[in-house]
């Protein structure tokens, strides 16, 4: 039985005592069921009691006693006791924390998958680095949790579109063309441009690609260095994301946004909505009338729209494209930037509580010996994803970002995220889900096999460290449900370790295959059972994260 469905047989129990009369309640649509810290007090608890006593107008005792007297009645539940001041300790019958194991094997990639956020179509941004230069250790970090967000979303059954925004217009553009151009002509970069081995790498290929290129005027240069500068960065910048494991459904040009009209009609939108007004010769979007510091300009006095008339006109495309929600993730740094965006969804009619989320990340450190790392020699000082990957691999990479809060800055330490030890916490997971594979292979050499799950006696699983996997087991619809409701992958890796350790330490005193000459028993078979039941769980915990759960290590 798990938690869910012990919410269920609770839920049924409160129906039952109100429906007889001994309670004048409504059935609770939410039911905590929670796992005691002290295993001697039962499976599991809850505090029902406790929340129905002042609806009820009774002492949360005397509602935890009537409680009670229906959850012993319930099929699957042993005990019940009620302790404190009205909470209930529930242990279940011998046999019935076993069908998780079941239950777990049985579903495969899709244990774990629940339907709360079923019916929301979510637009989800991240990474969006501009194609300037390689994506550097931030946006690596955006890579890692988004990609992992929108697996977790997804097992919540929200339906998610992945989308990079790719800025491919404005003033960073052309200094970065006219960076390749003083590359390619052996002068020093623009003050205001970008430096690197990587703009002098991606220069000598537009040279090479494009013959005569340096003979021709000012002019018919940068706009060669312009396309194809871009496109040679942006198909880097793809690559190192692919290598990363992060793919994404949507690439998205800003340059679209102006060739199509679509500025002019956010605009239009905006002037409909009576928020636009003129002075100095530019067009201005009253966002203080929504909560902005002051008044942002659309058009400049010269008819070049802004960045933020950009904005407004990607946010009106993803909702004209049927999202219920943009979700957005921004570095820490682009904290200012979250009161106008909520404005300008006020603006165009929208409720930024509804329609709008705007998620903001710290900062990356890398260290090594406690001193700080710089490491890229392509792009000057900045720390690059390719780095990162290349100093500790792409699952040890993407563990590490995605097991802490995006609101902690993170001082990622290479020495220990590139050991093959166990304090390294993604070898630590990876390690548990080699160990029962290795299990499951020596079980197979010696003819011995899962079965049918009709056949497989769960009664025979009775030792503690068992039990205490098996509740691990059964929490994790729960850990997956609350860290998509929360955003907050690195739960499903906190948990994915307090899982390994519940692992080893049920390994180290439940011995599962027969010795020498032994026979295998029911209890041999249940086990195997429970074994199986937690590879899948980390497969499908590490799946979310983007991690791999290898069979060997």
């Amino acid at each position: 039985m798990t938690p869910e469905q012990l919410q269920d047989v609770v839920r049924t129990a409160v129906a039952a005592v109100a429906g007889r009369g001994e309670l004048p309640v409504d059935v609770p649509g939410e039911v905590v069921i929670d796992r005691p810290k002290n295993p001697e007090h039962g499976d599991y608890a809850t505090n029902m009691a406790l929340r129905l006593a002042k609806p009820a107008g009774r002492p949360p005792r005397e509602v935890a006693e009537l409680l009670a007297v229906e959850l012993r009645a319930q099929p699957g539940i042993a005990a019940v006791d009620v302790a404190g001041p009205g909470f209930l300790n529930i242990t279940l019958a011998q046999g019935v924390l076993g069908q998780i194991a079941v239950q777990a094997v049985t579903a495969g990639a899709d244990y774990g998958r629940t339907d709360v956020l079923a019916g929301q179509k979510l637009n989800l941004e991240f990474v969006s680095a501009n194609p300037t230069g390689p994506v550097h250790i931030g946006g690596t970090r955006w890579a890692a949790v988004g990609d992992a967000l929108g697996r977790l979303l997804e097992s919540g059954g929200a339906s998610v579109t992945r989308e990079y925004y790719f800025n491919d217009a404005g003033s960073q553009i052309d200094r970065f063309a006219r960076s390749l151009q003083a590359a390619a002509q052996g002068r020093p970069v623009p003050d205001d441009g970008y430096a690197g081995a990587y703009i002098d790498d991606i220069a000598a290929q537009v040279v090479a690609a494009e013959r005569g290129l340096l003979e021709k005027d000012d002019e018919d240069q940068l706009r060669v260095f312009r396309a194809r500068g871009v496109d040679l960065m942006w198909n880097e910048i793809r690559t190192s994301l692919s290598d990363f494991g992060v793919t994404f459904d949507v690439y998205f040009s800003e340059r679209t946004l102006h060739e199509t009209g679509a500025l002019e009609k956010a605009v239009g939108r905006l002037r409909e909505q009576g928020h636009v007004y003129e002075t100095d010769g530019a067009v201005w979007l009253r966002t203080t009338d929504f909560g902005d510091d002051k008044d942002r300009v659309l058009v400049k006095s010269d008819g070049e729209p802004t960045y933020f008339a950009a904005d407004c006109a990607y946010y009106l495309n993803k909702r004209e494209r049927g999202f219920d929600k943009a979700v957005i993730m921004l570095g820490a740094d682009h904290a200012g930037y979250v009161g106008r965006y909520k404005a300008l969804v006020a603006a165009m009619g929208d409720d930024p509580a509804e329609n709008l989320e705007i998620l903001l990340g710290q900062m990356v450190n890398l260290v090594r010996d406690g001193e700080p790392v710089r490491m890229s020699k392509r792009a000057g000082t900045v720390v690059n994803l390719t780095d990162l990957v290349e100093a500790v691999g792409a699952d040890a990479a993407r563990y590490a970002l995605a097991r802490a809060s995006v609101d902690q800055e993170i001082n990622l330490d290479l020495d220990l995220w590139s050991r093959q030890t166990n304090d390294n916490p993604v070898f630590y997971v990876q390690y548990a889900h080699a160990r029962i594979s290795s299990v499951l292979r020596n079980a197979a050499d010696l003819g011995l096999s899962l079965g049918k799950p009709a056949d497989v006696d769960v009664a025979q699983l009775s030792h503690p460290r068992e039990s205490d996997l098996l509740r691990a087991i059964g929490e994790f619809p729960r850990v997956l449900t609350g860290a998509a409701e929360l955003r907050a992958p690195h739960r499903v890796a906190r948990y994915l370790e307090e899982l390994a350790g519940t692992y080893h330490r049920f390994y180290d005193s439940c011995r599962v295959l027969p010795r020498g000459d032994e026979e295998a028993t029911a209890l041999t078979t249940a086990r195997l059972w429970v074994c199986a039941s937690t590879a899948t769980v980390l497969r499908n915990g590490l799946s979310v994260l983007g991690v791999h759960a290898p069979e060997r290590m």
